[in-house]
């Protein structure tokens, strides 16, 4: 068995520590179930068939321009839960002077560890981990059905200053 990565952050929450680490492939089922654990992923991530997501995962891994990361909550009594994922990807532009920015995407907490500061916590990580890599600005784009999700990041400084569009294949 493999060492995980060592941990990018460990901290105290909610009767026991969220760390948050790169992931590794052995990490795909528990962060394809986190994907899949509301109403809009259950329609879109189909399980059964690894194959395309460890394709994915592979082509995330070999670029360190991207960084995908998972939030393991280890508990008091020993239990240890995934509860946390995001990616991270840095992108180069010509706007703003060809300023970086950096681009948050999946995140998921697990939904029986949110509203304890775990999602606060990964997102402020990432927002560091830009400024460490140089990136002018942070964005991310939510569902516009996850009112949720737009008050959690409003609470973390993010504003709603562009209408996102997407055409899906």
């Amino acid at each position: 068995m493999t060492t995980p990565p060592a941990a990018l952050l460990s901290t105290d929450v909610a009767g026991g520590t969220f760390l948050l680490r790169e992931a590794t492939s052995a990490d795909l089922p528990d962060i394809l179930r986190l994907l899949a654990d509301d109403r809009l992923g259950a329609g879109r991530e189909d399980q059964a068939d690894l194959a395309p997501y460890l394709a994915a995962f592979t082509a995330i891994d070999a670029d360190p321009a991207h960084q995908l990361v998972v939030g393991r909550f280890l508990g008091q009594d020993g239990s240890e839960t995934m509860a946390a994922t995001c990616q991270l990807s840095m992108l180069p532009g010509l706007s703003r002077q060809g300023s970086w920015r950096a681009q948050i995407e999946a995140v998921r907490v697990a939904a029986e560890l949110r509203s304890h500061g775990l999602g606060g916590i990964m997102i402020r990580w990432a927002i560091a981990e830009s400024r460490r890599r140089g990136c002018a600005m942070v964005q991310l784009t939510t569902d516009k059905s996850r009112t949720d999700a737009q008050r959690f990041y409003s609470r973390l400084g993010f504003t709603g200053s562009h209408l996102g569009m997407k055409l899906v294949f």
